[in-house]
């Protein structure tokens, strides 16, 4: 009997976690989102909080999805991929110095970015995939940040 229950109580503790995360992640090979419950403008907003909480600066707030949409006539598409999209470009003078002390090429990586999007009424929010090695610690800052956001 106590070994069953012990069984149940670890398997309780294994499971927890998966049944708390609401915010389902999603992983390519070039980038991790979170499921963001809530409107695209909520998303942005608790995203840029999440990056001035760090004590960071945003350098600039990229419109991507405005720029696609109002260009694609100029290319000759008709396809919307969102229905919006931007991205926040940040650095961080600690962690950027820690990765490019080792090796100043690391410079390729910064600035740093987020981005949400909202394709079909499904909100996301998501950073790239870093290279193993020192860049997992930008790879670290982003993530803490984007689960900063999409937790509120």
């Amino acid at each position: 009997m106590k070994k069953l229950l012990t069984l149940i109580l670890c398997a309780g503790l294994f499971a927890a976690p998966v049944m708390a995360d609401n915010h389902a992640m999603q992983e390519t090979d070039h980038a991790i989102t979170y499921a963001f419950e809530g409107e695209f403008d909520d998303a942005t907003f608790a995203v840029e909080t999440a990056i001035v909480g760090k004590g960071l600066v945003i350098d600039y707030v990229s419109r991507t999805g405005a720029m696609l949409e109002r260009t694609k006539g100029d290319v000759g598409s008709d396809v919307k991929i969102y229905d919006a999209a931007d991205i926040f470009l940040f650095c961080s003078a600690q962690i950027s110095r820690e990765v490019m002390e080792p090796d100043p090429m690391n410079i390729a990586f910064c600035p740093y970015g987020i981005f949400v999007t909202d394709t079909d009424g499904e909100v996301r929010v998501g950073y790239r995939k870093y290279p193993d090695g020192d860049m997992q610690k930008v790879q670290a800052l982003l993530d803490e940040i984007v689960q900063d956001a999409v937790s509120d």
